[in-house]
């Protein structure tokens, strides 16, 4: 779907404005299927270098025409494929560029230490906001990141991943306006983390048949451990083992457990 969304996304991310008022221009601006659109493009004479971008475009348009994901918060690590929708970002992951700093001295150590310190101190009242967040708190832990991130040290290496991290504020405050996310990424970090581990030992698998088997089995290992649903039992359900014990559909689970 090419519309106010899709447009914002492309502008956002260079596309040239000619390619975005060529597909504005165009009499459709809704597709069926992916082979709709692909014909779309290649009537349009677009090439390869764009294609991509305006396909990711045309998706955001669609899942926001149909009303979907409007309330969802991206938390990521920065890194830009996941910066869509609402995002915002790991204060975990923001804190290593602080740690990544090569201290020469033990004044500049005492320097990035402090500001760690500082980071840290921030960190856990954005915790305690989380469980009770108000108006007055919110305008104090502004005022926090200001101090916090607006310090000059002299110290040039730690000074510019200061201001790398005061550059992300709205991102990594968006927490303030929305207190239900999580301030890091570790859930997402240890849900793949079985899949980095199994990578390492055996590599990857050798047919999209293995590969998909292995991801739809360890997608349901994790979902089962979150609902504290033993993977054994899951199984024994599943494939009608005799006296296996009776596991409801995890769908409903999870429905019966989302916050209201």
């Amino acid at each position: 779907m090419i519309n106010a969304a899709a447009v914002a996304y492309m502008l956002e991310r260079g596309v040239p404005e000619a390619i975005v008022t060529a597909l504005l221009a165009h009499e459709r601006q809704g597709f069926a299927d992916e082979a709709a659109w692909g014909g779309h493009l290649a009537a349009l004479g677009l090439g390869a270098g764009w294609r991509r971008l305006v396909s990711e475009a045309a998706m955001v348009g669609a899942i926001t025409a149909r009303g979907l994901l409007n309330d969802t918060v991206i938390v990521s690590d920065d890194a830009g494929q996941f910066d869509v929708l609402t995002h915002a970002l790991c204060w975990v992951h923001a804190e290593r560029h602080l740690r990544r700093v090569a201290c020469a001295t033990a004044e500049q150590q005492r320097l990035v230490d402090l500001q760690r310190q500082l980071v840290w101190w921030l960190y856990a009242d954005l915790k305690l906001y989380k469980d009770d967040p108000n108006p007055a708190r919110r305008a104090a832990l502004k005022q926090r990141f200001a101090r916090i991130f607006g310090r000059v040290t002299g110290f040039a290496e730690l000074d510019e991943a200061v201001a790398r991290i005061r550059a992300n504020k709205d991102e990594l405050l968006l927490v303030l306006e929305r207190p239900e996310i999580p301030l890091h990424t570790n859930g997402s970090e240890n849900d793949i983390r079985s899949f980095v581990t199994k990578r390492k030992i055996s590599g990857e698998t050798r047919s999209a048949a293995g590969k998909q088997a292995r991801d739809t089995f360890l997608s349901l290992l994790k979902t089962c451990a979150k609902l504290a649903v033993s993977f054994w039992d899951y199984l024994g359900a599943r494939l009608k083992i005799p006296e296996a014990e009776e596991i409801p559909w995890l769908p409903d689970l999870i429905r019966q457990r989302a916050p209201a």
